[in-house]
């Protein structure tokens, strides 16, 4: 069994979530892994659906319901659902713009021992995940199996 470091985070009013989570990822390895699931709001959300080219801009705030997905130094792959001042409920992929309304509160799972990525895969046409294992960040205990 791989060890993994849960790493709560709070994203300020502003900030582009997607990017954000982005750019944590590229400035701290440590922060590479899946996010178990965030809440907040977001002003204008931009989704992109099922089998859809490009993303639509939601107006106004948007309460997040839940997001996840993974994010490594290569990119990220959320998904979001966000309900309207009406509770209308929409998801799909989150793209860039979305800015954090109030806040943005989220729990990334990152596992030791393993790398993760983004590569274009042949099949899909898409930038996929890809794992690898890496070092250690800490050397195991003794009588641990590695």
């Amino acid at each position: 069994m791989t060890a993994a470091c849960h790493r709560p985070l709070r994203l300020p009013p502003g900030v582009d979530l997607r990017g954000e989570l982005e750019a944590l990822a590229q400035g701290d390895p440590g922060l590479c892994g899946f996010v178990l699931c965030g809440i907040g709001s977001l002003e204008s959300p931009v989704l992109r659906f099922a089998d859809q080219d490009g993303g639509i801009m939601l107006a106004g705030p948007q309460e997040v319901i839940t997001l996840t997905g993974s994010v490594s130094r290569d990119g990220a792959h959320l998904h979001l659902v966000v309900a309207d001042a009406q509770g209308c409920i929409l998801g799909g992929h989150l793209c860039h713009g979305g800015r954090v309304r109030t806040t943005m509160e989220v729990l990334m799972v990152c596992p030791e021992g393993w790398k993760l990525g983004r590569e274009r895969d042949a099949a899909t046409g898409h930038l996929e995940l890809t794992l690898s294992p890496s070092m250690l960040r800490h050397p195991p205990l003794p009588g641990s199996p590695g």
